[in-house]
């Protein structure tokens, strides 16, 4: 009998348990079977949850989540929850942007950059300046800058051009346009300035270059009179030969354009020779006639002279003027007209005269210009500061009382310059 209790009892134990954990089991499952089905997306991410909560609040307190101002949910709060609803959370971040220096903070839920900026009504140009790709994730507590392109105007040297520039000094934007300023360039604002759309920047490029050029010495002519040589005849006795010279020069250049030239140096290549010329100062003896006068010629004085008398006479002029001419017995006509040298290397010139003169190959040739309805062409003539010469050339200038000397030096022709000379047409 003990035995058989001993069995019963343990029987109604089991029993027990059994029971419990059947009913157990049961509310379980019922508890379970009662729960809803939501889909939540938590900051992009998805997952599936059950749950026994009644609101959308009640299933954010459930996931330990605290909702924010500015942080965006899909429904309300005390939407009830419904099976097989899709919340949407997202959660705020905290972004510092900075337009042109000027910093603000904003809140915002989207996903990257470009939909922040989006929402912000920022309309950016490609040559504004952005500090992050458009389609970069936005970071809680991301420092976003921004700077907007200005226009300015820029002038290197002489070359203006207008560019859009994000630089906010003036350093930073000739690096930006990779330009270098050499020591002897001047510009026009400071490196530390702002760079403003209304005040343009200005570089005056200067330099500094050596320049060595060799520049003819023309020879001196000089006269010295000769009383062995018929008056108004010219002998050259040494030739004139011209000398060279070597000046260097510092060349200051502005913007590409010379603007200052100091002599530095000059060195003498070789010397000028003078040319001496001999000047005619012998006068002829002039020529004597003899007359035979008879007393048949005229008999009312033969008795008061002798039969026979020897009269002189000269053929010389009784005119003692100084003029300059070769001819015995003649006057020269004398004028004052404008005289303007030339010489036959201009661009152009041929070097041949209206009468056939080649003056390039006769440098030493002394010729004038004239208008032929005053001094005919071929006339000899004196002319003052120039000597004795022929009229064997013509210009299309040269009208009336006007005539060109020809020098053969370009140099020494424009030293002669414009004058107002004696001319006396000998023959």
């Amino acid at each position: 009998m003990k035995n058989v209790k001993s069995v019963l009892s343990s029987a109604l134990v089991w029993t027990f348990v059994i029971s419990t954990l059947s009913i157990t089991f049961l509310g379980f499952v019922m508890f379970e079977a009662t729960k809803a089905s939501v889909q939540i997306t938590k900051n992009g991410e998805q997952q599936l949850v059950r749950t026994h909560a009644d609101t959308v609040k009640e299933l954010l307190a459930d996931l330990h989540v605290t909702l924010e101002p500015h942080d965006r949910l899909s429904h309300e709060l005390s939407q009830p929850i419904t099976y097989g609803m899709d919340v949407e959370y997202t959660e705020s971040k905290s972004i510092n942007l900075t337009i042109d220096k000027k910093a603000n903070r904003f809140h915002t839920t989207a996903a990257t950059v470009g939909e922040f900026l989006n929402a912000q009504q920022l309309e950016l140009k490609e040559r504004d300046y952005i500090s992050h790709d458009m389609d970069s994730f936005i970071k809680d507590g991301m420092k976003l800058e921004v700077k907007k392109a200005i226009q300015v105007t820029f002038n290197d040297g002489g070359e203006k051009q207008k560019i859009w520039t994000t630089a906010s000094t003036v350093e930073e934007f000739l690096s930006k346009q990779d330009v270098t300023i050499d020591e002897l360039d001047q510009l026009n604002v400071s490196k530390t300035d702002k760079v403003h759309a209304e005040i343009p920047i200005s570089i005056t490029r200067i330099e500094k270059v050596k320049d060595v050029v060799e520049e003819e010495v023309e020879y001196t002519v000089i006269t010295r009179k000769d009383d062995s040589i018929p008056e108004g005849e010219e002998r050259i006795i040494s030739d004139g030969e011209v000398g060279l010279v070597t000046k260097e020069y510092q060349v200051t250049i502005t913007n590409g354009e010379e603007t200052n030239r100091k002599l530095v140096r000059e060195t003498v290549q070789k010397e000028s020779q003078d040319q001496i010329v001999a000047l005619g100062t012998k006068v002829e003896a002039p020529k004597v006639e003899t007359k035979r006068v008879t007393a048949s010629a005229d008999k009312a004085k033969s008795s008061q002279e002798p039969a026979e008398t020897n009269v002189v006479a000269t053929s010389a002029s009784s005119d003692t003027s100084p003029t300059p001419s070769r001819s015995s017995g003649s006057r020269a006509k004398t004028l004052h007209m404008k005289a303007t040298a030339y010489s036959a290397n201009c661009p152009g010139c041929s070097g041949l005269t209206a009468t056939g003169i080649n003056l390039k190959a006769n440098p030493d040739k002394k010729v004038i210009a004239v208008d032929p309805s005053v001094i005919p062409l071929g006339s000899r003539v004196w002319v003052e500061g120039y000597g004795y010469a022929v009229a064997g050339d013509t210009g299309g200038a040269i009208q009336g009382n006007e005539i060109d000397v020809f020098i053969p030096s370009k140099s020494r022709a424009s030293s002669f310059g414009h004058r107002t000379v004696q001319v006396k047409i000998l023959e």
